[in-house]
């Protein structure tokens, strides 16, 4: 299940890939729009921003904004950044591999084969979608 860390980084992206000025946006009117906690929302974007999506302006007309162009931003990278391994399981993990304790052979699991597939089908679909498909 998808946690709310993502679900909310999501919507407050596509919020920021909706604006038509590209100005920053204060964390406040994100929050409103989307029914986010504010506080939440913070450490969210401050991920975000450290992972470079977005880019932040202090002060008077001050807030988050996207770095990239939404066409640019594959959903695979902000999937990653915000829920961590797209894998289910870490035995079949492209980049937090680790091999299962209760498992004596990742050949003949069913377990593994199964979950090669579904990590295969989400990266397909992450990769083949960027920001800019989510606002269309």
């Amino acid at each position: 299940m998808l946690s709310k860390k993502t679900k909310y980084g999501l919507k407050a992206l596509t919020f920021l890939a909706q604006q038509e000025d590209k100005k920053p946006v204060q964390i406040s009117e994100i929050a409103n729009a989307e029914n986010i906690s504010q506080k939440f929302l913070e450490t969210i974007l401050l991920s975000l921003r450290k992972t470079g999506f977005l880019g932040s302006k202090k002060g008077k007309g001050g807030g988050y904004y996207l770095i990239k162009d939404p066409a640019e931003i594959q959903m695979a990278s902000v999937m990653r950044v915000l829920e961590g391994p797209i894998s289910m399981v870490p035995c079949v993990s492209l980049n937090f591999y680790e091999k299962c304790d209760d498992c004596p052979d990742e050949a003949a699991c069913g377990v593994h084969k199964l979950m090669l597939q579904v990590r295969d089908s989400n990266l397909e679909i992450y990769r083949n979608t960027s920001l800019a498909d989510l606002i269309a």
